[in-house]
This record gives structure tokens, sequence and C-alpha cells, in this order.
């Protein structure tokens, strides 16, 4: 829900994991028949943004109806399951991740009639559905913490975190999204703070409070009898907390997942939560976060376990946050070093944009006119033949760009405004900072959804809450269907690929030229199939070195058509053989 640069799950993991020895890779064959398939294994999951996505009614939000609308292409893409982000009740301080009321529907979005038809519509077509759970806080319109808030004595109280003032001062503790960086608000109703790690309007519940985790329970049993297929916890990972709240020691910022994250009784929640409501049903859950170590993401997912399902890590998304660039070292050694530490249990996401970071292309790739289209269909590549599930955010199979805003007056995210008021109180460089939101924000891919070249992209017949990109007459559903080298047409033959050869999905990887600066070389092999996957990550024609005789390996894609013959790669080429 919050961006990297300031989420501790994706601040310090990449510091954290980095001074970690790498497992060795897993050398024992691998044997389909062996391994413990699941449908969330084999899931391609597409993430839809739906404030963003299709407006129906014109008033320029995106909505459900919008969705049902669009259920066709959806289906046209291959995926098998659907991430929706927040649809519940709320106010919306931080796009609907601040939840007034779990059993309901935001009235931007439509009504529970709405949804009932989309997940009706989305099971016709053999598309799952998972929802985002928001429980590690609610928001400050929420009943409970209205009742919570009223008195010291409401039978509420307990589902928050309270602090009365007599007590003192709580121990400093730090919030993403305040504007002074503060998690403790004073409240003078009665004479208490109230913890908020995020914004102060999102209040962490309580999870020490068996009634308050009664009620969670209840809430997932209402939407997993409505028939969905999972849920996203989103910042779980901060749920249990010491309640002490002790003082953080000197220099705790440089690992402050260790005080935030992984609280002492975070594991018992789960496998209470898995126990009374996952085991009931056939889903997929998946963690928010995984931790600071691989043994915190292996013990939130290992199947032994009984607690999740499957990690949704941050440290690749740590990577490329510089506009000047990053190592294709650095992002080979993360995705090489997470896919040996879960080679024998537990799964991973594989994933490089949502709504949190800055669009795929642009961080990842090279979103210039000259190499847009390359280098999003190479990012596809690597998305579509690494090991775990691939989770997919809409509008990356068109190409997307960040839209970088020029002014603070565009942006729409809470993160970026309170980043952009806290510098401006200190005297700070506002201009220097739009700069980086330019390239960093979260609102680079919550622009709408580019369906054509028509009036705001065929987003909406209002005026969209968000500006639209404006490179839409050019980068747009309707064109790139009917152009056969688009953009939009590679992502669904590598999708297609994917599904028909289940070596990408449970093969061995083995990295390949570990030491090439500009590409990115790997097999997968199961059974005695064998795929090579080439990447070009730079801008200029690269040199490979896999050892590998290609003479008699069948080509199976290349997203320039054809391969040169004297073992380079074209700028972002993509190129899959079957050895």
């Amino acid at each position: 829900m919050t961006n990297t640069l300031h989420k501790p799950g994706t601040i310090l993991i990449l510091l954290l994991l980095s001074i970690l020895c790498c497992p060795a890779q897993n050398k024992r064959p691998v044997n389909i028949n062996n391994l413990n398939k699941k449908w969330w294994k084999e899931a391609i999951v597409y993430q839809l943004y739906p404030r963003s996505f299709k407006d129906n009614d014109g008033d320029g939000i995106g909505d459900l109806k919008g969705i049902i609308s669009k259920l066709d292409y959806i289906k046209s893409l291959g995926v098998t399951a659907v991430w929706l982000n927040p649809i519940y009740a709320s106010p919306n301080d931080d796009n609907g991740y601040d939840i007034s009321d779990y059993r309901n529907i935001m009235k931007d979005f439509g009504t529970m009639a709405d949804f009932d038809h989309l997940l009706k519509g989305l099971h016709l077509r053999g598309i799952k559905l998972v929802m985002d759970l928001v429980v590690n806080h609610s928001s400050d319109e929420h009943e409970w913490f209205k009742q919570s808030r009223s008195s010291r004595t409401s039978p509420y109280r307990n589902y928050y975190h309270w602090w009365n003032a007599e007590r003192g001062k709580p121990n400093y503790r730090w919030s993403f999204f305040d504007i002074n960086s503060e998690a403790w608000k004073y409240d003078s109703l009665t004479n208490a703070y109230y913890l908020h790690y995020f914004s102060r309007k999102q209040p962490d519940l309580n999870w020490e409070n068996p009634k308050l985790r009664q009620e969670i329970y209840g809430i997932m049993d209402f939407w997993l009898k409505k028939g969905i297929d999972g849920f996203r916890m989103d910042a779980f990972q901060f749920a249990s907390k010491d309640t002490s709240f002790p003082a953080l020691p000197a220099g705790y910022q440089k690992n402050i997942i260790k005080y935030y994250g992984m609280g002492p009784h975070l594991h018992d929640y789960l496998k209470e939560m898995n126990k009374q409501v996952f085991s009931k049903y056939n889903i997929m859950t998946v963690a928010e976060g995984a931790g600071s170590s691989f043994t915190d993401a292996h013990n939130l997912v290992d199947a032994q376990r009984n607690e999740l399902d499957m990690a949704y890590h941050f440290e690749g998304m740590d990577i490329g946050n510089d506009p000047k660039g990053y190592s294709l070292l650095d992002f080979k050694n993360v995705y090489t070093r997470w896919d040996s530490a879960f080679a024998s249990s537990g799964w991973l996401s594989i994933f490089l944009g949502n709504h949190d970071v800055p669009r795929m292309v642009s961080k990842f790739g090279n979103d210039h006119p000259e190499f847009r289209e390359a280098s999003s269909k190479m990012l596809t590549t690597f998305i579509m033949t690494m090991r775990g599930t691939p989770y997919y955010y809409n509008g990356d199979e068109l190409g997307m760009a960040n839209i970088r805003f020029d002014s603070i007056q565009d942006y729409k995210d809470i993160a970026a405004i309170n980043g952009y008021n806290a510098l401006k109180n200190k005297g700070g460089d506002v201009k220097g900072y739009i700069e980086q939101q330019k390239f960093i924000s979260r609102d680079n891919a919550r622009t709408p959804f580019q369906w054509n070249d028509s009036a705001n992209a065929g987003f909406t017949t209002g005026k969209p809450w968000i500006k639209v990109n404006q490179d839409y007459k050019k980068v747009n559903e309707k064109a790139e269907e009917k152009d056969a080298s688009s953009v939009l047409n590679y992502f669904k033959k590598v999708v297609k690929l994917r599904k028909q050869n289940p070596v990408f999905v449970y093969g061995k990887y083995t990295l390949l030229d570990k030491g090439n600066p500009d590409v990115y070389a790997y097999t997968r092999e199961l059974n005695g199939v064998k795929m090579l996957v080439l990447l070009n990550f730079k801008s200029t024609i690269a040199t490979i070195k896999t050892g590998i005789n290609l003479n008699k390996a069948k080509l199976l894609i290349d997203n320039y058509g054809t391969p040169n013959n004297d073992g380079s790669l074209k700028p972002y080429e993509a190129v899959i053989y079957k050895l």
C-alpha cells in the first residue's frame, strides 16, 4: 500500500539481505510429479487498480461497472487471476487503504450488487479474484475507531493502540505518511495518544485483542463465502507490536524492519487465522512484505507452518530507485538469491510493477520512444519466465510510462503531498523533490488506463480524477490490439508460452554469464525440458557467453522477431530458446 521508499519492509530488506550468505542453488533434478502443485502457483495474476481502470458513469473515477465492461479484454490477456485493489467503503485518504466499512463498497466504485456481478463475470471466464485485505489499520472514520475514541471505557477502546497522556508522552515511533513523521497522535477527547504507522487517518488496529481478531476473521469469512479466491494481506507484517513500546535504540533507522515488522505474536495470529478461516477454503493468501531475512520469509509461507501461501518481497523494488540508473549485477543477484532460498520450499511472487511504484518500463526499462516497446517486452519476458507466481500491473501490457508531473498540484498521493509539505515547512529543496517524484512517485502508476485515442484516452466522459498521460494518442489498447508486433500482443504470446510450459512455473533456475553487466541469462529445467532465456537490459548491442551451443536450439520467441546469428543481442532484446 505504500511507496517502496516509505515502507520499512522495502527500505531495509535490501541492506539486510545483502549481508546474508546466498544459499547454494538447488542442484537436484526437479520432477513435476513430486511437486506440491497448487492453482495459485500456476496462476498469472493481473493487478487491477479500480480507480484508474475504466469509468462507467462519467464521474471521472473508475468503477466496478467499468471493470465489468472490460472483462472480455481481461480474458483476452490470458491471465488467470485478478488482484483487485481495495474497493471497500473508505473516505479515501490513502486511495482506499483506509477502510471505514469492510463489508460495504466505496460509493465511488458502485454497489455490492455490482461486486457480485463482477465476481460472477470473472468466474464465468475462468478467472479467479483475489482481494486486498487491509487489517493492520482501519480508517479513523470506521465505527470501531469512533467508539474507541469516544471514551476510555468504551468496549472498542482496545481495538486500537492508545497511550494515556498521564503516563507521559510515549516513546517515539516513526510514521510513513505523517507530515511530521510522528506515529503517535494526541487526541484531546480522552487525553490520550493513538498509534498510526501510516496516515493520521489510519489508526493501527490492536491485534493483541482477541475480540478484534474475531471481528477480522468474520470479515474474511464474509468475503470468502461470497466466493472470492483469496487475500493479499496488506502491510500485515506490522500487525504485531511490542505494546510496551520501548524506546528505539540509536541507529534504528538503519534496521527499522527489526522494530516495526515481524512482531512477537505475528505467527500466532497467522496460525489462528489459518485454522479458523483459510484452511476451510481452496484459496491463495499472500504476505505483503517478507520480514528482514530469508528465514522470516520462509516462516510466513512454508506450507508445513499453516500460515500464508506466498511471499511478496520488495528487495527487487528497491533496485532502480535512482533516476541515474541501476546495476544489472545487483538486479541479478537479488532475484538469484531469492530463487535459491525458495528452491525447495515456500513460494514467491515475481513482479516489477504495482500501484506503489513507478511504471515498470520507466523504472527498469527505457521509456524513450526508440526503446519503450522493446524494453517493455523484455521486462515482460523476465516476469513470465521466472519461478514463482507472476504479478502484472494493469497498463504495463501496453507499455504505459511515467507521467512525470511538474507541479505538486497535480499529485493525488498522500505520500507525495505530505512529503512535499514537510520539506516545504523545513525550507528544503522542493524543486529537487518534484524532480525526484517525477521518477519515483506512486501517482506515475495510477494514471488512467489508456483505452483509445479519444478524449481522456477513453477512460471517462467526465474529468479524470488524475490527469491522463499525454502519450495516449500512440500508446493505447485499441491501437495495440490491431498491431501484431505491439507490446500488448507480445504480452499475450508470452503468457500463452508460460501456460503451455510448466518448466517456467516449477523448473530449476540456473543463472548463466553471472558477471555480464548488460545481459541476464538463465535456464529453466524440468523433466528433461530445458529452456534458455536471454535478456539484454541495455540500450546498446550486448554480447553473451553462456557456453551453450544453439545450433540445435529451437527459437520460441524473440521480441524483435529474429535473433542475430553472431551471438549478440540487440538493445533490450529478449530471446527464449528450447534446448
